[in-house]
């Protein structure tokens, strides 16, 4: 605060005190706007300038540093920020907001969902595609199975076969049949008689027939090679290869809708292929057109009784195929 002293105590007139005064309050009344405000001091009248208490004049003087103070104002409180909010998107009717699409999820590691789906064939493993060649009349099928009979008989390709063999076992049945039998090589019976599927196992093979209500009448019989091996071993490569392509002319002349593999030789010469039993099972193959089915031999059944079952199976699956109905036993 700032004061003016008595002024006639300085050797000054009271009137020209008077006149000073005068003129002095008249300007310092002009500063009263500035927050400046006039005290009486008593005798002789000093003034005093005080900062107006005004709000405007608080907050000006707080800004100016006094004596013994830093100079360095004290910080105010932040206040936190406000949360940023995304205005909404105005609607508009005639565009409306389309929703993003539905980010495709990976199929490794979607959940699976139990969906059930309708039961579907097994696809066929082996396919021989090369197609028959013309079809043979009916009427002449029996007389071109004859013509190859008759090579078949004097066929001495294999010695060690044709050499010790009493008949050649060329085929029997039915050669306008669906459905045509392959088994492996003769036996003993079949050699002593020229007819495929004889002895134990032939009547083993007629007993499934007659549960699937056919007869060997009503089907074609082959075997893969036409004479009897020694000892009724596995036929060789090479005698497959002497003699399989006579069993391949005789299907060519048959075309059979059906062909039902009985063995594992029977299979893999028959398919080309080097698969086992139970991975061809079934199913059905293809071989030119035919749809082909591979069961046990009718000698395995003999040794081991545990199969049988599964070759009724087989045979259930061919006749239902075939649009054959088993007879109820």
């Amino acid at each position: 605060m700032t004061k003016v002293s008595n002024l006639s105590a300085q050797g000054i007139s009271n009137e020209s005190t008077v006149d000073l005064q005068q003129a002095l309050v008249q300007h310092l009344s002009g500063l009263k706007e500035f927050g400046i405000t006039i005290v009486p001091a008593g005798k002789g009248e000093s003034f005093e300038f005080a900062a107006d208490d005004s709000p405007a004049a608080s907050a000006e003087t707080s800004q100016t540093p006094t004596a013994g103070t830093s100079s360095t104002p004290a910080p105010s409180p932040v206040a936190p920020p406000a949360a940023v909010t995304q205005p909404a998107a105005p609607i508009n009717p005639t565009n409306p907001v389309t929703p993003p699409p539905a980010v495709p999820t990976d199929s490794a590691t979607a959940p699976a969902t139990a969906t059930p789906s309708a039961p579907t064939k097994p696809e066929p493993l082996v396919t021989q595609d090369a197609p028959y060649s013309a079809a043979t009349p009916t009427a002449q099928r029996p007389n071109a199975l004859t013509v190859i009979q008759q090579e078949v008989a004097s066929c001495i390709r294999c010695p060690q076969l044709s050499d010790f063999r009493t008949n050649t076992v060329f085929g029997s049945g039915d050669p306008t049949s669906r459905l045509v039998f392959v088994g492996e090589g003769p036996g003993e019976d079949e050699d002593g008689n020229g007819l495929p599927f004889q002895g134990a196992p032939g009547d083993l093979f007629d007993k499934i027939l007659a549960a699937c209500g056919l007869k060997r009448e009503q089907v074609y019989l082959l075997n893969t090679i036409k004479c009897r091996p020694p000892k009724n071993r596995n036929p060789k490569a090479a005698e497959l290869d002497n003699c399989w392509h006579y069993g391949q002319q005789q299907l060519d002349i048959i075309q059979p809708e059906f062909i039902c593999c009985m063995g594992s030789v029977a299979a893999k010469t028959l398919l080309n292929t080097n698969l086992s039993i139970g991975k061809l099972r079934k199913r059905f193959h293809s071989y030119r057109g035919s749809k082909v089915l591979v069961t046990y031999h009718p000698t395995y059944l003999l040794r081991t009784s545990s199969a049988k079952t599964h070759a009724w199976e087989d045979m259930k699956m061919l006749m239902n195929e075939m649009g054959i109905e088993i007879p109820k036993r």
